[in-house]
């Protein structure tokens, strides 16, 4: 049934552009199932966010017989029944599950809600052995919120998990991708700072993008399950390598995938060698975080996530890239043995590509306030402070670009630098300038303070003359650089230098034969750039290592 406010193009026109429309038509005309998607608006609700929702909702209803659109409005008995709210909410194949997105699915939602609607078609929820077993143990119910906004890259990898769950068990499992700018009264309620947050049955909360496997356990137990995914496992007698999942026999295995794992694995496969790349988290790496990238050759500009989605694109084209798997153990003999969350692989080779995480400040409050004030991500949670008050700590490229892009959503920022001049290059020195961004200089963080839910101002120290100050703000980011991830190298016994980084010579080979490594582990200008020209470096002498092994000279 389609409304008379209706603002769907007319028949010709087309808001998604013909290269999505095209892909979209055949993951769609694959669908063994329909999906009908209902929308419902306001019927006098010319919101922007409306227009989105009817525009693209109404793109994808015409692509292909296998995907309907209703639209609906919030005064029908249809939207009373099902509990509408929000204009605009949209319910996904209702007849069968309960998923349904409050808010228009735009910016990287647009990815989780296409998801949905295929997982929807194949009537399969895509969640691994372990994962369903686990979720077979399940006998409540469970609603499922999560919290995102359209910038970021994490958010659809956890409303996915919450909509797998909701096709495995359909008759215990609800999954909302809440929007959090649409739905700030919401947000406030269940006092998001970060996202994605995820709310289950309005009591258990889990902070960022977790493993599919981690989100069912959660999803089970209700606790915490940093460890108890695995535990659980080995109780039921799953584990990698088991033979209840099978080993995967290849020439090279990447573990990372940011821009020096991607580049590797392209150069890998194209040199002929069979090779999978490994990602605990999401494809793109500390890159995709990056609101702006200006020094990379070929764009002038361009959004990290952007730079990435074309860099991953072009990978997939030679290469399997796994997302959500984290490696746990790594075992060196006649053939190198890699053990996951979800499997094993066995192969001649492994280049480690696993980059860097946020170096946290380790002042009082920090680690209880994470995720209610205190964030590492400008991109993916800038947009929650909107017209709020917030303070960067740094004095690099990233805290400045942090600072540029909060400045620009229309947040109020302090930049905190505990020296009297910033590291960051000339041109982001200039424009934090002329934006008027206001700095302390030679300032330190002593106390995060806040009340029980949420930041409510900072302890500040002048290192020059002791004197301290409190700073009333509603957030705080973190830009004090990264720390390197050496775990799996010191796992295996790779040698590092001094500064912590794995030692390497030219040809990226380490002290262990068959073992390579690039990127922001191995240290040095870590840069995009060198990331790259690194992870073809790592490949390339993998490929003649196997070809001569130098090691039997």
């Amino acid at each position: 049934m389609t409304t008379p406010y209706d603002a769907k193009p007319a028949d010709g026109e087309w808001f998604i552009p013909e290269e999505s429309r095209q892909q979209l038509t055949e993951h769609f005309e694959k669908l063994p199932n329909t999906v009908e998607i209902h929308v419902f608006t306001a019927k006098d609700d010319d919101t922007p966010f409306n227009e989105y929702t009817h525009k693209f909702v109404g793109d994808l209803g015409k692509l292909s017989e296998k995907v309907t659109a209703r639209f609906l409005d919030m005064n029908s008995d249809e939207a009373k029944t099902a509990g509408i709210d929000l204009s605009p909410t949209i319910l996904i194949a209702p007849d069968r599950y309960n998923i349904r997105f409050r808010g228009a699915p735009m910016g990287e939602e647009g990815r989780s809600f296409v998801t949905s609607i295929v997982l929807a078609g194949m009537g399969q929820s895509g969640l691994s052995p372990q994962s369903r077993q686990v979720l077979q143990e399940l006998d409540e119910k469970r609603d499922v919120l999560v919290f995102v906004n359209p910038s970021c890259p994490y958010c659809p990898g956890q409303v996915v998990n919450a909509v797998k769950c909701a096709i495995e068990l359909p008759d215990r499992v609800s999954a909302h991708c809440v929007e959090t700018g649409e739905n700030q009264e919401l947000s406030m309620q269940f006092n998001v700072g970060s996202v994605p947050h995820t709310v289950i049955n309005e009591t258990h909360e889990i902070l960022g993008y977790v493993p599919e496997e981690r989100f069912v356990v959660e999803l089970l137990t209700m606790q915490d399950a940093t460890q108890l995914a695995e535990e659980l496992a080995q109780e039921q007698g799953i584990h990698p390598g088991s033979g209840q999942d099978a080993t995967v026999a290849v020439d090279l295995v990447v573990i990372g995938a940011g821009p020096a794992g991607l580049t590797a694995g392209i150069y890998a496969e194209r040199a002929g060698l069979r090779t999978i790349v490994l990602e605990k988290a999401v494809v793109g790496g500390q890159v995709t975080l990056t609101p702006v990238v200006e020094n990379y050759p070929g764009f002038t500009t361009v959004p990290g996530k952007q730079l990435m989605d074309i860099m991953s694109e072009h990978a997939r084209e030679y290469v399997t890239i796994m997302e959500g798997e984290e490696v746990s153990e790594i075992k060196i003999g006649k053939n190198i043995e890699v053990f996951t969350n979800r499997g094993a692989y066995v192969a001649d080779g492994l280049i480690l590509a696993t980059g860097a995480s946020y170096r946290s400040l380790g002042a009082p409050g920090e680690q209880q306030y994470f995720g209610k004030g205190v964030n590492y991500c400008a991109t993916c949670d800038g947009y929650l402070f909107k017209n709020k008050k917030v303070a960067i700590v740094g004095g690099g490229n990233t805290a400045l670009t942090d600072a540029l892009h909060l400045k620009n959503l229309g947040v109020d920022v302090t930049v905190i630098h505990r020296r009297d001049e910033f590291r960051a290059q000339k041109h982001l020195k200039d424009s934090v300038e002329q934006e008027g961004i206001h700095v302390l200089w030679n300032t330190v963080v002593e106390e995060i303070k806040g009340d029980d839910r949420h930041v409510s101002g900072l302890s500040l120290r002048n290192v020059k003359d002791d004197s301290v100050m409190d700073l009333p703000v509603d957030g705080l980011f973190v830009a004090i650089g990264q720390d390197v991830n050496t775990e799996l190298a010191q796992m295996i016994g790779l040698t590092l230098n001094d500064k912590g980084f794995v030692r390497v010579d030219a040809d990226m080979r380490t002290n262990i034969p068959r073992i390579y490594a690039a990127g922001d582990i191995v240290g040095g200008v870590q840069q995009i750039v060198t990331a790259i020209g690194e992870g073809s470096v790592a490949a390339m002498s993998a490929f003649e290592d196997m070809s001569h092994p130098y090691w039997k000279k």
